[in-house]
């Protein structure tokens, strides 16, 4: 099999978290060929798909983990799977990446599909499913976010296409903060705003649950640190061990089947207490951690799926 990643530059990846170094790992594990370049490699070149990209082979060594061939043009129509694995913002740059990519439907398997990351981004795919979500405002306008906020007083802040956590704030009754952070994120771009009710039950852990082809296989928890809002491990957030609740299941019984249908093979979805929050199709991390937890090889139970795909595919 040949398969091409498109990601933002490796050589500054966590090898002992991210998740699209152990999806290489796994390809490489099954004798597969690998290819590697970033977004703006990517072309339409008079009528096919091509990217300046590299060969590719990783290692587990920090430092020298991975090892690329020299660049060369590439058709991406003669690849086997072609991994759309660069992370937001989700911006008319990404966007424009996947319109190129949906020009390879008929030879080629684009993971996720990138038609509908484009039309299912994280933060507003949620609101397919009103009865999973808490009070959610999406808003540019400053009246309209007052106004949520003084009905529902403890308020989370924070840029509808963002990633990581950037830019996330926790407005509380008593915080005078929501118009210069409004004067702040209108100034940056011209995008509204997602505001949602504050859940409590944060403090106790923001629950990543993975998906693969809408079948839920494990979940980790994210702490927040003492002081923090946000759980993200990147800012701080331990990962802990958990299993899935009744309402876990539940949620993914409800979203599973449409992810499934659009062709959303790896996704991770964020529950607070009993609550969905996101629904990340983009770039979803938490592979590492939940075979470190579980002792499973969920890389390997994604490119179980993908060669299933493949074989529908004929």
């Amino acid at each position: 099999m040949r398969v091409a990643f498109q990601m933002d530059p490796i050589d500054g990846v966590n090898i002992d978290a991210d998740s699209t170094f152990r999806l290489a790992e796994e390809a490489q594990a099954r004798g597969w060929d690998m290819f590697l370049y970033t977004p703006d490699k990517l072309a339409w070149n008079d009528g096919k798909v091509t990217a300046m990209a590299s060969s590719l082979s990783v290692q587990r060594v920090k430092g020298d983990h991975a090892r690329q061939g020299a660049p060369e043009t590439v058709d991406l129509s003669t690849m086997d799977v072609v991994w759309l694995r660069q992370d937001p913002p989700f911006d008319m740059g990404y966007i424009t990446t996947t319109h190129i990519l949906d020009k390879l439907a008929a030879s080629t398997l684009v993971v996720n599909d990138p038609f509908w990351v484009r039309n299912y981004p994280e933060k507003l795919l949620v609101l397919d499913f009103p009865g999973l979500t808490p009070p959610t405002c999406i808003a540019r306008d400053l009246d309209t976010l007052r106004a949520f906020r003084a009905e529902h007083g403890d308020i989370i802040l924070k840029p509808l296409y963002g990633n990581g956590g950037a830019g996330v704030f926790r407005l509380t009754p008593d915080d005078r903060n929501l118009v210069s952070l409004w004067e702040l994120f209108t100034g940056i771009n011209r995008e509204p705003l997602i505001a949602q009710k504050f859940v409590p039950a944060v403090t106790k852990g923001d629950k990543r649950i993975i998906l693969v082809d809408g079948d839920p296989i494990g979940a980790i928890n994210r702490v927040p640190a003492e002081g923090e809002t946000r759980s993200n491990l990147h800012v701080g957030g331990r990962a802990e061990k958990v299993g899935l609740t009744e309402r876990d299941r539940e949620i993914c019984d409800t979203i599973g089947p449409l992810l499934n249908e659009k062709g959303q093979v790896f996704v991770g979805i964020d529950v607070i207490g009993d609550y969905l929050t996101e629904i990340n199709v983009t770039s979803p991390t938490g592979i590492q951690e939940l075979e470190r937890f579980d002792g499973i090889n969920v890389a390997g139970a994604i490119w179980d799926a993908i060669d299933a795909r493949l074989e529908r595919r004929g």
